[in-house]
């Protein structure tokens, strides 16, 4: 109730500014040279456009459904939008007109089995400039309907909240001429950690560097002294670290294996400059500590790349290797070790797939783009993280159905992660003219940079907000109906190079509510920057 009351307030601030005009000579009068604002300006609360108040009253349908089971096949009313994707947790309104759509409301408002319930896939046009049928995408978000408002001209005004992506198996056009759809519930894998008994509990190092050297050592090393003659403790061994693991656990580890073989390599195609740089140095101090502990087999010099054993060096060698492994000791933090394997891969690989790990490093990203508040309740939660950056991130809807239909929650961060390293530039799909920078991106909603808004005529546009853009032509008068922000006039925006719309202006319609300006860009209309 506290947050209501403060979002009618900050609604009356709004409305008392239009009684504030009068008193524009005060307010030149407080500011100063430089231009900045009094202690009288009002800041723009992100809330009120979350709140979609240019839908009108709204009643709350007081309904949550319980999440349905993975696997589970139902039958929904479909919704097909172009230029939408909905994610799970993201919040889509609706302004529904068509005959047909309002039916499927109201047939889902009073369906006996999964009430509230519809589902929501994207539609898109064919590339191809002879065929531009319409097509439809093969996996979809349930959207659950929150509320809704009966106008007299019978359309309907309602905000849904996605909930579960689903695969959809078949779709037709019923009697009464509604889209339905049979869809089964994907279900969603839980959050990989790395396993606790991959470092230092299942067996110790010396049976692990034997285990090791029998992968790279040419079969008769044995006769040379160099391998385990025992072979079946080695086997014993694969066994009582495999059965140790969880199935979360396991699957981490084969992605490891699958990813990676050895301490010498690592897939460049998906590992960032960071990871590289961590898996050389830490393979640079667990060869240094092995070289200590081991001898020569075990260092640089002990097996060529072909795999094939080195000459052992003389005692004056070793001596020299003994001088170099104790400066190196004496320099280096001896707790970093602590992370020294036990398993078959060091440290790094798992962390790649650590949905914990690559949760914390989404989220530090995202601060920075956007600079959003403290994300720790999300990152305890890699995959409710993964679905919200997936629907705020500024990439066009090709790419956030791809990152819609990425099944894992690792795979999908590590997406998230290339995508936001590569975000520099919002460029026109059209014709790529550079519209702004990755800087000047503007919260203007809780929903983050971007959101979904619906149009008076049913349309779903979802928009990226930013404090400037460049190439763009101011087509019309700005207009305060049906405005998205509450005290902001819109004007159509189009790309000053091939006329495409690619959005809106919005002014504030008084000079103290701040920011005076800001753009709103059609995200089906950005193309993917990639430097």
């Amino acid at each position: 109730m506290d947050d209501v009351r403060i979002l009618e307030a900050e609604r009356r601030r709004i409305q008392e500014l239009e009684f504030e005009e009068l008193q524009a000579e005060e307010e030149v009068d407080g500011r100063d040279s430089t231009g900045a604002g009094s202690s009288d300006d009002f800041t723009f609360n992100p809330c009120l456009a979350s709140l979609h108040a240019y839908l009108g009253e709204v009643e709350d349908t007081h309904h949550r459904l319980a999440f349905l089971d993975g696997g589970a096949v139902l039958n929904l009313p479909l919704f097909y939008l172009e230029g939408v994707v909905l994610f799970p947790e993201a919040t889509l309104p609706l302004r529904v007109v068509q005959p047909n759509f309002i039916s499927a409301v109201e047939r889902a408002l009073v369906q006996v089995d999964n009430p509230y319930i519809v589902g929501v896939v994207r539609a898109y046009r064919g590339s191809d400039s002879d065929n531009r049928q319409l097509m439809f995408a093969t996996v979809g978000t349930t959207a659950e309907i929150r509320q809704y408002r009966r106008l007299e001209d019978g359309s309907l005004n309602v905000v849904t909240r996605g909930q579960q992506r689903f695969h959809l198996k078949h779709r037709w056009i019923d009697v009464e001429g509604m889209p339905y759809g049979e869809v089964q519930i994907i279900q969603e894998d839980t959050p990989l950690r790395t396993p606790k008994d991959a470092f230092g509990k299942l067996a110790p190092l010396n049976n692990l560097r034997s285990h090791r050297l029998s992968r790279v050592l040419p079969s008769n090393s044995s006769s040379l002294g160099y391998g385990h003659s025992d072979n079946d403790s080695e086997a014993n061994w694969d066994d009582s670290f495999e059965s140790a693991l969880s199935s979360a656990g396991m699957r981490t580890h084969q992605s490891a294996l699958d990813s990676c073989y050895g301490y010498d390599v690592m897939d460049e195609s998906t590992s960032s400059d960071d990871d590289k740089f961590m898996s050389r140095t830490e393979m640079r101090s667990t060869r240094s500590h092995l070289s200590e502990s081991k001898g020569p087999l075990y260092s640089d010099t002990g097996i060529n790349a072909d795999n094939t054993t080195l000459e052992i060096g003389n005692s004056s060698d070793l001596a020299k290797k003994g001088e170099v492994s104790k400066r190196c000791w004496k320099n280096t933090d001896l707790n970093h070790f602590h992370r020294v394997p036990r398993a078959f891969w060091p440290h790094w690989v798992y962390r790649m797939y650590d949905s914990y790990c690559l949760a914390e490093r989404a989220a530090d990203m995202w601060k920075q783009i956007v600079g959003a508040p403290c994300m720790d309740g999300l990152v305890r939660k890699p995959d409710l993280l993964s679905f919200y950056i997936a629907s705020k991130i500024p990439v066009s809807e090709e790419t956030r159905q791809e990152l819609l239909e990425i099944d894992g929650i690792s795979y999908r961060l590590r997406r998230e992660i290339g995508l936001l390293e590569s975000f520099d530039l919002v460029r026109c799909k059209t014709c790529k003219n550079v519209i702004a920078q990755r800087s000047d991106m503007l919260v203007m909603s809780t929903e983050g940079p971007l959101g979904a808004y619906v149009n008076s005529y049913g349309y779903v546009h979802e928009i990226m907000t930013l404090q400037k853009a460049n190439g763009l032509a101011l087509l019309g008068r700005a207009t305060v109906e049906y405005s998205w922000f509450p005290g902001y006039a819109w004007t159509i925006a189009e790309c000053a190079s091939c006329e495409i719309q690619m959005g809106w202006l919005y002014t504030a319609t008084k000079k103290k509510l701040k920011p005076q300006s800001f753009w709103g860009i059609r995200s089906s209309q950005v193309a993917d920057d990639t430097r």
